[in-house]
């Protein structure tokens, strides 16, 4: 029975792994979607460029800096209970991974391809697995800390903060230091759109995300045993809730709708073993408003040219996330408890404050010795021509 128990659980979480691997694809489209028809193949290419380098960083490094546990062993060693720490490893890569996706789309249409691969190395590798391992594997004593003075640890079941929120923060710094697009904030004051190319890509995207974050939340449970239904409803009414909000506050703007769903599922993360459903619901309609608001006002007021909103979704719906699982999963509001706001609160700032700092360092670094941008003729070209010497439909513009 052992044993049978140990495969079902090393199956569950490889599926697990398999459906947040799907996401990565939904990044892709989402991003395809919403950038000019220009930039579409740079969209796909550094997906897949980006998820290759984080596997190899985190497998020689991020791994082993989270967790302490590296992979220099015989084959015999690491096939040892039906491969399950190889398995928990492709599953927490797929989270990993999703750093660098995140900040794809705030950077998207003028960055420099090579530099991001280098940023995508050292987040992966160092950035991430330090703040992972304080809050997932009790690293430098934070948890006991916190657990000592508020009498809960920093609650983060499925990564709001760890993940989202961090991804959310470390892509302000890079699009801050990278600068607007060319001609978007025009100096008399106007705001010259850059529409989506493909509002049906974009919606793909948005659907492939928010299937696969079921996998992403329920099976962060690691084993079988601990499965709960709980968390996929709670995932599924914080889905509803941001896409409700993000329609009504959006007026119906496809982009808001689409991406509705994907703040509340970001919201819900830290608390979705904990809520009640309609605890979630309301997270996730916090989640929806939080994303249509801010996207305009950094958008149009602030002047802040994140491509696809990556800091308003994933950072502040994160942050979000993370505060209100230290309220909606109190008992007081239909919660199972065992969560301190005071807690959720410090934690979360520090994943802020760490993901702010590291962004601006890391990305800081390569503006000045590499450049992170594209020269404007290449950024007016588009980054397909510019960077990968072709176009998303060439055989019909050849035909032009």
């Amino acid at each position: 029975m052992g044993a049978l128990e140990q495969g079902a659980s090393t199956l569950f979480i490889l599926l697990g792994a398999i459906m947040v691997l799907a996401m990565h694809a939904g990044f892709a489209f989402l991003e395809l979607g919403t950038v000019r028809r220009k930039n579409q193949v740079n969209a796909l290419v550094k997906i897949l460029a980006d998820f290759s380098v984080s596997a190899v960083a985190y497998f020689l490094i991020g791994y082993s800096v989270a967790y302490g546990t590296d992979f220099f062993v015989g084959a015999d060693q690491l096939a040892a209970n039906n491969g399950y720490a190889l398995v928990k490893f492709f599953f927490l890569l797929t989270f990993a991974a999703a750093i660098p996706a995140i900040i794809s789309g705030g950077i998207a249409e003028r960055a420099k391809f090579w530099p991001q691969l280098i940023a995508t190395a050292v987040l992966v590798g160092l950035v991430y697995p330090l703040f992972e391992g304080v809050a997932w594997n009790q690293k430098l004593g934070v948890q006991a800390w916190l657990l000592a003075r508020t009498g809960a640890e920093f609650h983060d079941f499925a990564g709001s903060v760890v993940v989202h929120a961090v991804g959310g923060w470390v892509a302000l710094g890079a699009v801050l230091l990278l600068g607007a697009r060319s001609n978007r904030y025009r100096k008399d004051g106007a705001i010259s759109a850059h529409p989506p190319s493909s509002i049906p890509f974009l919606a793909l995207g948005a659907w492939v995300l928010t299937v696969g974050w079921f996998g992403f939340n329920v099976m962060s449970a690691q084993t079988l045993d601990k499965i709960s239904g709980l968390v996929a409803v709670n995932s599924l009414m914080a889905m509803v809730g941001g896409t409700l909000v993000a329609l009504v506050l959006g007026k119906n703007d496809p982009g808001f709708v689409h991406n509705g769903p994907l703040a509340g599922l970001v919201a819900v993360c830290a608390g979705s073993d904990l809520m009640h459903p309609l605890g979630a619901l309301v997270v996730g309609g916090v989640a929806g408003a939080i994303f249509v608001w801010m996207f305009t006002l950094t958008q149009n007021k602030w002047k802040v040219d994140d491509v696809l909103g990556v800091w308003p979704l994933h950072g502040l719906c994160g942050t979000w996330g993370g505060i209100a699982a230290g309220l909606f999963g109190l008992p007081a509001l239909g919660g199972l408890g065992g969560v301190s706001l005071a807690a959720q609160c410090a934690g979360t700032a520090l994943g802020v404050l760490w993901a702010l700092f590291s962004g601006f360092l890391v990305y800081g670094v390569l503006k000045v010795t590499m450049g992170l941008r594209l020269s404007q003729e290449d950024e007016f070209d588009g980054a397909d021509l510019a960077i990968h010497k072709i176009s998303a439909s060439p055989e019909r513009e050849s035909n032009w």
